[in-house]
């Protein structure tokens, strides 16, 4: 249990190598992870060479551990292999719609965090990149994905240079609810992200950043309405030329 409530994402990684014994029981624990219907539908690119590497790091907005990390992971959903099954199985895949889109990504999620937990176990680092999402058919181009495998998130991995602290989370009552959803009221509300809005990080980026509250920050410059709509159509315009129904 501590290890879960001690997570950390690591930006910052020694120079060593994960060695490929390492590696496997790390992606072994990833594929026992649950899914729907045993169908498995998703795969991993394993990114070790430094070149590559360097092709993918602009896609992912230039994030130094992309290039930094040993081992850089990029969770696909995978609709392609299951279909060639089918069809060498003589019977017809219809997967290709907005259902199996989700149930795709929620089994690469539930994959990519079970590579998570593996690896911090074995002393590894680990971090999270939403970029993989942003520029999805350019790190398809990188990857050389075919039609059918989407790349939903990256993971960096590697043997953290240093431990940083543990960062806020709201608590639990503003998260869980029992037996009906509590839909808080603007006091309630007020009093759950109270906490997060006091801490000297969060003060740091409202005066940095020249804006009146924490949530500001995160409409006005970290998720712009723009960007949003920007990288929305371009996921939408990729999703249309692999074939997927999304009506």
């Amino acid at each position: 249990m501590k290890l879960l409530t001690s997570h950390r994402s690591i930006r910052s990684y020694q120079q060593k190598e994960i060695e490929n014994s390492v590696l496997d029981e790390i992606l072994e624990s990833g594929i026992r992870a649950y899914n729907t219907g045993n169908m498995q539908l998703y795969s991993v690119i394993v990114t070790r060479n430094t070149e590559k590497k360097k092709l993918l790091a602009p896609l992912h907005f230039n994030q130094k551990m992309v290039v930094q990390a040993p081992v850089l992971l990029t969770i696909c959903v995978d609709i392609n292999r299951f279909y060639k099954w089918c069809t060498i199985s003589n019977t017809e895949a219809n997967f290709k719609n907005l259902l199996w889109l989700l149930n795709g990504t929620i089994d690469a999620s539930i994959l990519a965090q079970n590579i998570c937990i593996a690896s911090e176990n074995l002393g590894l680092g680990i971090c999270y990149l939403g970029t993989a999402l942003y520029n999805a058919a350019a790190i398809s181009a990188v990857l050389k994905l075919p039609v059918g495998v989407i790349p939903i998130t990256a993971l960096s991995m590697g043997y953290p240079d240093n431990i940083p602290e543990l960062t806020d989370r709201l608590p639990l009552e503003a998260v869980v609810h029992y037996e009906e959803y509590n839909d808080f009221d603007e006091f309630k509300i007020r009093e759950l992200y109270k906490d997060k809005e006091n801490l000297e990080t969060s003060i740091k980026f409202i005066v940095e950043n020249g804006k009146d509250s924490l949530a500001q920050v995160y409409t006005d410059v970290r998720y712009k309405k723009e960007d949003n709509e920007f990288f929305s159509k371009k996921i939408i315009q990729l999703l249309t030329n692999q074939g997927f129904c999304l009506d």
